[in-house]
C-alpha cells in the first residue's frame, strides 16, 4: 500500500486521482447554486480529497444550505428531493467535525437502524452519553408511527446539547410534532417547489392485466435502456416477472423484502457494478438507493399512494440527470392516477408512439465538459442547442 504524502505549499489538487468527468447535463433542481465551493467550508485537506475524487465538483442547492449551518452545530430541518444530494449534506459536516483527539474511546460514525442501536444501547455496548450527533435519512420513514418511540428512547441517551439533523423529500404530520419536542431553533430547509425531479419524464399506458407483459416487451425493444429498474407490488409478482423477462431473451435480476440479506446485498452489488440491465424489485428498493446508471424505471403495477410514487420514480434521474418513468395503468388504477397527478402537483403524459431519446439516453444530451454548465433549462431542455431525437 502507497501511502501519499502531501507537505504544505504543495498544489494538493495535482495528486488528485480522479475519476472520468461526467459530461451529461443536470437540470436546475443540482445546478442552481449560489456558486459556492467546496473549498469555501475550511474543510480538512484530506476531506476535500475524498469529495473531488468521489467525482463531486460543486456543492448541490441542498448542500449549498447544508453544510456551513450543520458545522455551526445547529438542528436542522432539511425537505430536498431524491437524488439532489441530500447525503452529502449531512456526511460532509458529519466528518468533518470528527475529533481525533479527543481523550476517550470513539467510534467515529455508526450507521444503524433504529431497532439494532437501541438493543446494543442497552446491552451497555453502544455508549451514547458522548454521541454529539444524530442524522436521520429519510426521516419522514423513521419517524413513523413504527418507528418513532424508539428514535425518541434513543435520544434519551444522549447528551442534552447533542445536535439533530433530519433529511427527507416528504414530511409528514409526525415530523413537526418531533421537531416541535426534540428540535433546538431548527434551521429549516425547503428546496420542493415542485415534488418531482426536473428532469424526469413521465408517461403512463393503458392496458389491461394481461397486455402487460406484452407492453413491457414492447418497451424493451422500442427503448434505449442503460439499466432500468421495475416495480411490482408483492413479492410473488417479482419473482414471476423476473422468470417471463428471462423467458424474453432479457438479462434481469430481482429482490425483494423475503430473500436473505446476504443474497439482496450480493444483487445490489452486481446490479450496481452493471452486471445485469434490468432489476425487478418490491418498494424495498424505493429510498436511498443511488445507482447513477438508472434512466428508467418502470411501474408494472402502479403504487396505491403519491409518497411511494414519488420514491419509485426517483431512483432515475439521479443528481440532475434525465430520465424516464413509464407507468402500466390498468382500469383499477385510473383514479390512483389522478389522485397522485393532484397530490404531486405533476403532469403524466399518455405514452406516444416514439419517444425523445434526449429526454433520457446520455449520449443524446451530453454536454462540452469546457461549456457553461447551465445550457439547460429548468425541464431538461436544450437552449438553443441541437438534440437528436428518434
Amino acid at each position: 500500500m502507497q501511502i501519499l504524502i502531501i507537505r504544505f505549499g504543495d498544489d494538493w489538487k495535482k495528486c488528485l486521482e480522479l475519476p472520468p468527468k461526467d459530461t451529461r447535463m443536470r437540470t436546475a433542481d443540482v445546478t442552481s447554486t449560489k456558486g459556492n465551493e467546496f473549498e469555501d467550508y475550511c474543510l480538512k485537506r484530506e476531506l476535500l480529497m475524498g469529495i473531488f475524487e468521489m467525482g463531486w465538483e460543486k456543492p448541490s442547492p441542498v448542500q449549498e444550505e447544508s453544510i456551513p449551518i450543520a458545522l455551526s452545530g445547529r438542528d436542522i430541518l432539511a425537505r430536498a428531493k431524491n437524488g439532489t444530494g441530500k447525503s452529502g449534506a449531512y456526511l460532509i459536516p458529519l466528518l468533518e467535525r470528527i475529533d481525533l483527539k479527543k481523550d476517550h474511546i470513539q467510534v467515529h460514525v455508526v450507521i444503524a437502524t433504529p431497532g439494532r442501536i437501541l438493543d446494543l444501547i442497552k446491552k451497555g455496548v453502544a455508549k451514547m452519553d458522548k454521541a454529539q450527533l444524530i442524522v436521520m435519512d429519510e426521516a419522514d420513514k423513521l419517524l413513523s408511527q413504527d418507528f418513532v418511540v424508539l428514535i425518541e428512547d434513543i435520544i434519551s441517551f444522549m447528551p442534552k446539547d447533542r445536535q439533530i439533523l433530519l433529511y427527507s423529500a416528504t414530511f409528514p404530520i409526525s415530523v413537526q410534532k418531533f421537531m416541535n419536542k426534540h428540535l433546538k431553533k431548527p434551521y429549516e430547509i425547503n428546496l420542493m417547489e415542485e415534488l418531482t425531479l426536473k428532469g424526469i419524464t413521465q408517461y403512463y399506458a393503458y392496458v389491461t392485466e394481461r397486455q402487460k407483459v406484452h407492453c413491457l416487451n414492447t418497451l424493451f425493444s422500442r427503448l434505449q435502456i442503460n439499466q432500468s429498474i421495475i416495480f411490482c407490488n408483492s413479492t410473488q409478482r417479482v419473482e414471476l416477472l423476473a422468470k417471463k423477462i428471462t423467458q424474453l431473451g432479457y438479462s434481469c435480476f430481482y429482490i425483494h423484502a423475503k430473500m436473505m440479506q446476504e443474497y439482496r446485498n450480493r444483487v445490489f452489488h452486481d446490479f450496481r457494478n452493471g452486471l445485469c440491465r434490468n432489476l425487478v424489485c418490491t418498494d424495498l428498493f424505493t429510498r436511498g438507493i443511488d445507482i447513477q446508471a438508472v434512466n428508467v424505471v418502470i411501474n408494472f403495477d402502479f403504487p396505491k399512494n403519491a409518497e411511494t410514487y414519488l420514491h419509485r420514480i426517483g431512483r432515475s434521474g439521479r443528481f440532475g440527470h434525465l430520465g424516464l418513468a413509464i407507468n402500466l395503468i390498468t382500469s383499477e388504477d385510473r383514479y390512483n392516477l389522478k389522485n397522485i397527478e393532484d397530490q404531486l402537483v405533476t403532469d403524466i403524459k399518455p405514452i406516444p408512439s416514439s419517444i425523445d431519446k434526449s429526454l433520457y439516453v446520455a449520449e443524446f444530451h451530453s454536454v462540452d465538459p469546457d461549456d457553461d454548465e447551465n445550457d439547460y433549462d429548468d425541464h431538461g431542455g436544450a437552449k438553443n442547442k441541437e438534440l437528436g431525437g428518434i
